[in-house]
């Protein structure tokens, strides 16, 4: 599939999808986020791909945020189904039964902070700025950043982010805990793919089915949450990759992980 927006590529299990209007900062705009649709409807139904890249083409911008020239247009209706648009896409993204990693190279804006934040985490340029300044604009964040940024950071940390719109550096955001590493502008991919590879060599059911426990139980209590685990633990189980660990630890070998369910 031929893609304008965004470039996507396949290598070993591992996918990349790399935002590409560089001369817009790689801004959100209606064409891009069909692309990006497509192409996460793409990875879901791939069996072989276990771990998903995001990043910005150029040097400058990860997502720079929703492109203005198309919000400037909008009343109330168009803004709903923009919104509601962006939440589906979004939603999308955060419940790939995959690894998904954010290689955030330079302004994450808006948007980009939105969609950043639905990975499962974030390595960060040193050139890295995140912040949410749709209030700079009239608005508030529509891609769920009211939701989301407060479960992350805290309440009271995200609501100053939005209500003053400033942008925050890497290494404000690794101190605030929204990125997990902040590295070398120019070693930022080297060191997502390292990440990315001892991830892509794991079974891929107990990383789906850790991911969904994590996620899922993070909306209830702590019971509940745990009662998820156990359905998910032995889960597993239905999986040859159980076996397959197992034996490997006693026979003191490494595990060949081939991914499946047995059942």
């Amino acid at each position: 599939m031929a893609y304008e927006n965004i470039v996507y590529e396949v290598k070993e299990g591992i996918a990349t999808i790399t935002f590409n209007r560089p001369k817009a900062l790689n801004a959100l705009n209606g064409a891009l986020l069909a692309e990006l649709s497509q192409a996460l409807d793409v990875i879901a139904a791939d069996e072989d791909i276990r771990v998903l890249i995001l990043t910005g083409a150029g040097d400058k911008s990860f997502v720079a945020g929703a492109d203005i020239s198309e919000l400037a247009t909008f009343d109330s209706l168009k803004a709903k189904a923009f919104a509601l648009k962006g939440h589906g896409i979004i939603n999308k993204l955060q419940q790939l039964p995959i690894a998904v990693i954010a290689a955030v190279n330079g302004f994450a804006l808006g948007g980009g902070t939105e969609i950043s934040i639905a990975c499962d985490f974030i390595y960060a340029s040193e050139n890295a700025k995140f912040g949410q300044p749709e209030i700079n604009l009239g608005v508030i964040p529509g891609f769920g950043g009211t939701q989301r940024l407060p479960r992350l950071i805290g309440t009271n940390m995200a609501k100053e982010l939005i209500y003053t719109g400033k942008m925050i550096s890497a290494a404000e955001a690794l101190q605030l805990g929204l990125a997990n590493n902040v590295v070398p502008h120019d070693s930022l991919m080297d060191e997502v793919m390292k990440t990315a590879e001892v991830i892509a060599s794991k079974g891929k059911v107990s990383l789906r089915e850790a991911k969904q426990a994590v996620n899922k139980g993070m909306d209830v209590d702590l019971a509940s949450g745990c009662g998820i685990e156990i359905d998910a633990f032995a889960l597993c189980y239905a999986s040859p990759d159980a076996k397959e660990g197992t034996s490997a630890f006693l026979d003191k070998r490494q595990a060949e992980f081939k991914g499946g369910l047995s059942v």
